[in-house]
């Protein structure tokens, strides 16, 4: 049941790619409480701090679908110390904004906005280079180490964000968040050069029209973006979690609400060993998908305040166990000269999601209630993965094992990654 810390022990470049992402995952999260707490404080309004979502999401978008075209085409490494050190920028700026005798608001958007498009530059090509330092038996196992990794900050970063604001401000959280990516990029300078093929095609509109066409023919891959978006469109009702905790006379339950999700998500990851001995991945993603929605319809049943947080937590759990299924399968099979762009699909899938979920939950519970909403967006997510599981029988079928005598499932996957940056010295 523990997890499999192979790819930890054998490949140098994914335990220095782990360092960094544990240390810049609790940097980031500092910054994440920070930003809303000062908007608060300067403008005292909801709607101001609300708009973070709003200028976050557009460049997360465009820039993630070029991040993909990027790390096909450009050195990963290169990219992702660049994009790294970019933030570590971003936060600096944040601090010299905060210690002005008047700090200015539009900056706060700015650099939000600049941010998240860092983001989408990078994420592809951090996901994209998973396959060339890790072996391919071992990409389930790598997969969970690095949900283990951002759980850590998930939790960690918030719960000490909380403190540090409150007994030493706001300069306090925004500097130590620029320490991390110091830090961060000290590590990646480590890691071994992963240039782009030989023919790898120049960052273009065709180009990332020829990822989007072959992800359109790959219907198990489709499968695992469609059922990621449903499972969040339905059932991510995070932004009514106030109100929620209203109708259940808990309101000092709210951040335990937050921080449910996390904790189910922490312990499958702890636990999760068995996960490498799974190989119909598809019907993996697709059971926890069915279940996190039926844990939401729990929690939005639910009278007992901790009955809802244990339907959250097994919420975020079974969440973990579906990011885990779409990992090994998009890492097992997509070739290695489209996978940054296949990336940057995967990151439209998760971020928009997530967004539309919020206003489909926040509108439900206008015109009727908190509970409602919760649990008729889980009906509605176990109905639309059931749905999708049967009009995408490839999903279904899909296994990782080869064939006896003939080619695998999981056919596009090598075994071992690219000698250039296989793990060992």
């Amino acid at each position: 049941m523990l997890p499999d810390l192979t790819p930890w022990r054998t490949s140098r470049d994914f335990r220095l790619m782990w360092m960094a992402g544990v240390i810049t995952t609790f940097g980031s999260f500092l910054t994440v409480v920070a930003l809303p707490v000062q908007l608060k404080d300067l403008t005292g309004s909801a709607a101001a701090v609300g708009a973070i979502g709003a200028v976050q999401l557009v460049p997360l978008i465009v820039f993630g679908l070029y991040g993909g075209v990027l790390a096909d085409a450009m050195d990963r490494k290169l990219l992702i110390n660049t994009t790294e050190a970019a933030q570590g920028l971003l936060a600096a700026a944040l601090l010299v904004n905060t210690l002005l005798p008047h700090p200015m608001v539009w900056l706060l958007y700015v650099t939000a906005a600049l941010s998240s498009a860092l983001t989408g530059l990078q994420r592809p090509a951090l996901d994209a280079i998973v396959q060339r330092i890790v072996l391919r038996e071992q990409l389930a196992a790598a997969a969970s180490l690095n949900a283990l990794r951002w759980q850590v900050g998930a939790i960690a970063g918030p719960s000490v964000a909380g403190l540090v604001i409150a007994w030493a401000g706001l300069s306090w959280a925004y500097g130590a968040d620029t320490v991390t990516f110091a830090v961060s990029v000290c590590f990646g300078l480590g890691l071994r050069r992963s240039p782009a093929a030989h023919d790898a095609v120049p960052p273009s509109l065709r180009a990332i029209a020829q990822g989007a066409r072959y992800a359109w023919g790959r219907k198990e891959l489709l499968g695992t973006y469609a059922i990621d978006l449903a499972a969040m469109f339905f059932a991510y009702p995070v932004a009514i979690f106030p109100f929620l905790a209203d109708d259940l006379h808990a309101p000092w339950s709210l951040g335990l609400m937050y921080a449910a999700g996390s904790v189910g998500s922490l312990l499958v990851s702890l636990t999760s060993g068995w996960s490498t001995r799974i190989h119909r991945h598809g019907r993996m993603v697709v059971l926890a998908a069915a279940g996190w929605g039926a844990a939401m319809a729990c929690a939005g049943w639910a009278g007992e305040i901790w009955l809802v947080l244990l339907c959250l937590a097994a919420a975020g759990g079974l969440d973990m166990i579906s990011g885990i299924g779409r990992s090994t399968m998009w890492n097992q099979t997509i070739p290695d000269e489209l996978r940054g762009r296949l990336a940057g699909i995967e990151l439209l899938s998760y971020s928009v999601g997530p967004q539309l979920g919020q206003v489909r939950s926040g509108g439900v519970a206008a015109v009727s209630s908190a509970r409602v909403s919760v649990w008729s967006g889980g009906v509605a997510c176990v109905a639309a993965v059931g749905m999708l599981a049967a009009a995408l029988p490839a999903l279904m079928r899909y296994d990782a094992r080869p064939v006896p005598d003939g080619p695998s499932t999981a056919r596009q996957g090598p075994d071992r990654a690219p000698s250039l940056s296989r793990s060992g010295d």
